[in-house]
């Protein structure tokens, strides 16, 4: 980041010939332009002072400030103030984002000083500056980069320097007991304020990492990562309600949780928010993993409403197990032909039967037919798949595999 300011800071020299120094707002050196070092002229006490220390003394300031360089949106000339220190005239372009002052770029001011269309160019290159600051500002603000660095680094140095911002950041609550939220899909890039989840120690948004999580892929739907400070973890109750209050914030009605499992078919592939709240931990060692289980648990909500749209990690029974499976894991042989869309009925039929522990009437009552149509359909599930369905490792993996394929 530091960089991207100095390189900013360098263009605007070019641009006006002259050696440019960049404060924020209260006058805390962030970067300088190179000068001639045989060019006296180009240093005075005030520039040199700021330079070495840091920072501006509070006459200086109240100096500059009172030419309006606050409201201002466009260059402002300030004549010399040797009382103050000032020796030399400055120009100040005052750096602004969404009519925010975030900080100045001064130039010494010299006969007879650069023209109205570079001074406009220079601007033009503030207004960029003003977006990396108010950047840094909000990350800074709900910690949303530390956060977002943790998720997405990889595991090795990176992850461990990562983490140890976030730890810094945080401070003493970095110790606390945390619970980590997934809400997907997130409908754009944008953090919401931490007001809307109540004890948010941290929200960012990230790729939607499906299977492959921790490591979100570059481009796609988006999620949002919370970090929620706890207080007991006999109480889940806190990164519940902050999960509800974040997947209402990503907009959209709820998908009715599925009474039973046929109801579970009919809203399949629903695109409501959902939220996945991962086993709350103390301190910040296992992020990684909460961030899996956040991700796998608002995944399994997905892909069955039932277990939604809040979902506990503990809640999602086997899909624990399967939201593991490596992203490029074929379906198990037996069940592809089960698996086209030219059997989505017969599917449906074998999951409902194994939903309700092999009872026929059950089956045959939540899907509506009669008993001798249920076994018929699952004699031709027998036929597709070579599954014997009295068989309990059969039944075990046709069931597993069916649940796979709704991820």
């Amino acid at each position: 980041m530091k960089a991207d300011y100095q390189d900013l800071v360098d263009e605007i020299s070019a641009l006006l010939g002259a050696p440019a120094t960049l404060e924020n707002r209260d006058f805390g050196l962030i970067a300088f332009g190179a000068h001639d070092s045989d060019d006296d002229a180009a240093m005075d006490p005030v520039r040199t002072r700021s330079i070495l220390t840091r920072k501006s003394t509070p006459a200086v300031r109240a100096w500059f400030e009172g030419f309006g360089i606050t409201r201002a949106t466009g260059p402002v000339r300030i004549p010399a103030a040797p009382d103050a220190g000032v020796y030399r005239g400055r120009i100040c372009l005052p750096v602004r984002h969404r009519g925010v002052v975030l900080g100045y770029v001064w130039l010494l001011d010299a006969a007879p000083g650069p023209s109205p269309e570079r001074l406009t160019a220079a601007m033009e290159v503030a207004s960029r500056i003003g977006a990396l600051l108010a950047d840094e500002e909000r990350a800074g603000a709900d910690l949303s980069r530390e956060l977002r660095a943790v998720l997405t680094a990889e595991r090795g140095w990176q992850y461990d320097m990562a983490l140890a911002a976030l730890r810094t950041a945080l401070g003493p609550d970095a110790e606390g007991l945390h619970a980590l939220v997934c809400v997907a899909p997130w409908p754009d890039a944008d953090t919401p304020s931490v007001r809307v989840a109540p004890g948010a120690a941290a929200l960012c948004t990230l790729p939607w990492p499906g299977r492959e999580a921790p490591q979100p892929p570059a481009t796609g739907p988006r999620c949002l990562a919370a970090l929620i400070r706890l207080r007991s973890a006999d109480s889940p109750a806190p990164a519940l309600t902050a999960a509800d209050r974040l997947r209402d914030a990503a907009g959209g009605t709820p998908a009715p949780a599925a009474a039973t499992p046929t109801a579970a078919w009919a809203t399949r592939g629903a695109t409501a928010a959902v939220a996945g709240v991962a086993d709350p931990r103390r301190g910040l060692g296992d992020l990684a993993e909460a961030w899996r289980e956040a991700a796998s648990a608002a995944r399994a909500a997905m892909a069955q409403p039932r277990l939604g749209p809040l979902a506990p990690w503990a809640s999602i029974g086997p899909y624990r197990l399967l939201t593991a499976l490596p992203a490029d894991a074929p379906h198990d042989p037996a069940v592809r032909a089960l698996l086209t869309p030219a059997h989505t009925e017969l599917a449906r039929t074998a999951e409902v039967f194994l939903d309700c522990a092999g009872q026929a009437g059950r089956t045959a009552a939540a899907l509506g037919i009669h008993r001798q149509t249920l076994y018929y359909r699952l004699s031709r599930v027998e036929q597709l798949t070579g599954l014997d369905l009295d068989d309990g490792e059969d039944r075990l993996l046709l069931h597993m595999a069916l649940k796979e394929a709704r991820l």
